[in-house]
């Protein structure tokens, strides 16, 4: 299978390119700059530079390649902008759907993240109501209008080149002593068994699919465990400040049933230790 990768030197996706190489299938991958390039095609793919505001560009880069499915991977992590991600999640989202639609893509699978629920006592299922009028909900509803689509909504991922890595955002920060530890529950995924839910997804049925662990866990538990595992000091506990999101867990029982299996079922086994 032709696959057109949007967002192929991330951390996804250099990870992604080759296990989809190793089944068989072509893939034709994004970056934003030249520099790019050399690593994709050293990965195996095919790279195309592309800026994802860039509705002809993006237009004319899916009817040069012609895949039979596109890959939205589309983040912007590099700085702590949420605003600028959330952008990307509208604009970029709108340009490569219209795009694939126009060069008659048949099917797209989509990256999300699974903290989109309003606050709840049971664990959140695909068949529970996303909050409205986010980025998110753009995203999986624009999605959603391809004539086969599957959305999979990843946990907070953590791994190498992550956030959550010893010399990333979160890993630094924490060695810092800058974030508290509360009450707000999280759900996680290892980096690696994202990209093998996404390999996985390839023959899964349409719809919408949670790729978290089976853990997961409120701050005031998973921080102290992260925290000493990078050798940082013990956070400080903190309660939940006024208007603050509680967080909710999130059910991983239909990617499963999908046959996905998570290498790294808790944060206990995949957070760095020292």
């Amino acid at each position: 299978m032709h696959i057109f990768l949007a967002g192929g030197s991330g951390v996804i996706g250099t990870r992604l390119i080759p296990a989809l190489i190793a089944k068989g299938h072509r893939v034709t991958a994004t970056t934003r700059r030249e520099r790019g390039l050399e690593t994709l095609a050293r990965l195996g793919a095919e790279g195309v530079i592309l800026d994802a505001f860039d509705a002809e560009r993006v237009r004319d880069a899916l009817q040069a390649a012609s895949p039979e499915l596109v890959m939205h991977m589309f983040t912007d992590l590099r700085t702590s902008d949420l605003a600028a991600n959330g952008r990307l999640r509208q604009v970029g989202t709108d340009n490569l759907v219209d795009a694939a639609k126009q060069a008659g893509v048949g099917r797209m699978i989509a990256q999300s993240v699974a903290w989109v629920f309003p606050d709840g006592d049971a664990p959140a299922t695909e068949k529970d109501p996303i909050v409205p009028g986010t980025p998110v909900h753009h995203l999986e509803s624009r999605v959603g209008e391809m004539p086969h689509s599957t959305v999979l909504r990843f946990g907070m991922l953590y791994g190498p080149g992550t956030w959550y890595a010893p010399d990333g955002r979160i890993g630094q920060a924490v060695m810092a002593g800058t974030i508290p530890a509360t009450p707000a529950i999280s759900s996680f995924v290892h980096r690696d068994d994202a990209v093998d839910a996404i390999v996985r997804s390839l023959e899964w049925v349409d719809g919408i699919y949670h790729i978290v662990d089976d853990e997961p866990a409120p701050g005031t538990v998973w921080l102290p465990f992260y925290a000493a595992g990078l050798g940082a000091p013990a956070p400080r506990v903190e309660e939940l400040s006024d208007g603050a999101p509680p967080g909710r867990a999130v059910s991983n029982a239909k990617a499963r049933a999908a046959g996905w299996s998570p290498a790294h079922p808790s944060w206990r086994e995949g957070f760095p230790r020292i």
